[in-house]
């Protein structure tokens, strides 16, 4: 999230190699901005992954929560 609300970073479907390959860059960038990356398991459950999985529908980019 930024300061407007939602933002898509990288679009990609398991059979497009570059697209696939673009999504992995921006995900890898954004982690080492300090970002974590979730997948969502259903209603009120997530996954924290280290690696793009390309045949997630969608992955969440959310910074640490402070205090933690």
């Amino acid at each position: 999230m930024d300061a407007t609300g939602h933002s898509t970073l990288a679009e990609w479907s398991a059979g497009d190699t570059a697209a696939v390959d673009a999504a992995v860059e921006a995900f890898r960038h954004e982690l080492s901005e300090g970002y974590i990356g979730v997948v969502s398991e259903g209603a009120g459950r997530a996954t924290q992954v280290t690696e793009l999985p390309p045949d997630a529908d969608l992955v969440i980019l959310r910074k640490p929560i402070a205090g933690g």
